[in-house]
């Protein structure tokens, strides 16, 4: 069983991630999170929001609907663009994203190309169905958003879609959304939640699902503005500050190219990214058939998927003003700001976005080990204490002479921290049991406990023991 596989079977086993309905035979591209996946994920989200909301100036959050009407996608330029190329065979009505189909036969990468190119490479090769050989066609473009309707009436008023990413209500409230926040240019406005697309072809576990959790930063700017970054924190100068920089002859201050803001961005994520225990890391930049049709430059921050290759992790892309002049013009509303000077101006918007559900996913197969003891095969997920489910695990070695009563007192002295109680089979079999599930401590109450107040300290990636006074297990594993 390859690193992939051995990963997804712990995810089902241990009810980490698995198929959602399965009681209804599990419908592609639909996820649930188990006690310990749930865990892990608010905690991946926590630390998102901390780093890029809460502890910044410069950032306000928000948490929008899901669904929202079709003039917001019409002006947005989802409903005309947000497609992917379909193919089907006439036969078996096999259904395929035309690219990967096409990828997978040919070993040709073609993602972005026209449909045009698409139909010619089928027909040039020849190609057929993999499932019944049958002929392939490849129709219009599929649209990927979820289509209802808000109401009682079923008509084009009352049409609404299930957003397919996050950013579009902070585009159309940001002028409402800054001024309750007080903040001026450089800004941003960050939010987190579902996202839904109707991938023709979910797969690869939930690297692409059609229900999954987004993140998104939309940093707006003045690119006539002047602006220095400086100890990570962006400030914005005004035209007197600029003035009186010029005139002391200091050489800090300059008005960077949005190519600044793409580097500053990435070398946020990139750390952030290494903080929560990811190591295989690139960045690469979209080729222009490949960027969206609200993009003039992306940037992907990928990671080495073992078996699968490099893959999209995040996404940072120079939406420019295209959101606010699509939504100005089709509500006729002024989405423009005023600087300091009293000047109007409509902010370009660089945006870092990314998928809890393949973050979760990296994260568990770049912490994903076996270890050899005892001719046994144990699996150990070495997850960073900061994103981990539980933190420790309190074991009494035995359940008898008080020894039970004693590890209940440690474990009280723990509450208020992640921390679990397990009394069931053997010592052995518990550890084991902490280290599949990434659980970075261990703490075993024994009969030394009773005469001298200390326990067993034991630490998951080195399985190093040391003992350590009841009244200092807070400090020691906090």
């Amino acid at each position: 069983m390859n690193k992939i596989d051995s990963v997804v079977n712990l995810c089902a086993r241990r009810r980490v991630i698995y198929p959602s309905s399965e009681l209804y035979g599990s419908p592609a591209g639909f996820y649930n999170y188990g006690p310990l996946g749930a865990q892990l994920k608010r905690n991946v989200e926590n630390s998102w929001w901390q780093r890029f909301v809460r502890n910044r100036e410069d950032v306000a959050g928000m948490d929008g609907c899901v669904l929202t009407p079709r003039k917001v996608w019409e002006a947005s330029g989802h409903l005309a663009a947000f497609n992917d190329p379909l193919v089907e065979c006439k036969k078996c009505k096999f259904r395929e994203r035309a690219d990967h189909l096409i990828k997978q036969e040919l070993g040709a990468e073609v993602e972005g190309e026209s449909l045009e190119a698409l139909r010619e490479l089928v027909k040039k090769h020849s190609l057929k169905c993999p499932k019944c050989k049958g002929e392939l066609a490849i129709g219009e473009p599929f649209n990927l958003m979820f289509k209802t309707h808000a109401g009682a009436t079923a008509d084009e008023s009352s049409e609404a879609y299930l957003r397919p990413e996050t950013a579009q209500l902070i585009f159309t409230d940001y002028k409402t959304l800054a001024l309750a926040a007080r903040l001026q240019p450089p800004f941003g406005i960050a939010q987190l939640g579902k996202a839904f697309r109707n991938e023709i072809a979910p797969r690869q576990f939930v690297f692409r699902c059609r229900e999954f959790t987004q993140y998104e930063l939309e940093y707006f700017y003045n690119d006539e503005c002047p602006f220095e970054i400086r100890d990570g924190e962006v400030l914005a100068l005004t035209a007197e500050d600029e003035a009186a920089k010029r005139e002391a002859k200091l050489t800090k201050i300059s008005t960077l190219p949005a190519s600044k803001w793409m580097q500053y961005w990435l070398g946020e994520y990139l750390d952030w990214l290494r903080g929560l225990g990811l190591r295989d890391l690139r960045v690469r930049q979209h080729v222009k058939k490949e960027l969206s049709h609200y993009s003039s430059d992306t940037w992907d921050v990928e990671f080495l998927y073992a078996e699968w290759g490099w893959k999209e992790l995040l996404g940072i892309a120079e939406r420019g003003t295209f959101d606010i002049d699509s939504h100005a013009k089709a509500s006729g509303k002024d989405l423009s700001l005023c600087d300091g000077l009293g000047k109007k101006f409509v902010p370009r918007v660089i945006e870092p976005s990314g998928g809890i559900d393949r973050l979760l996913f990296a994260i568990l197969t770049q912490a994903f080990n076996e270890k050899e003891e005892k001719s046994e095969k144990k699996t150990v997920l070495s997850l960073e204490a900061s994103i981990a489910p539980t933190l420790a695990c309190v074991f009494p070695l035995v359940k008898k002479d008080g020894i039970a009563e004693k590890a209940r007192e440690a474990f009280g002295l723990l509450k208020g921290l992640a921390v679990e109680y397990d009394e069931s089979g053997s010592i052995g079999k518990r550890y084991a049991r902490a280290d599949e599930a990434g659980t970075p401590f261990c703490v075993t109450v024994d009969y030394q406990t009773l005469e001298d107040g200390t326990v067993t300290l034991r630490a998951r990636d080195t399985a190093k023991q040391e003992r350590v006074k009841i009244t200092e297990l807070r400090e020691k594993i906090g």
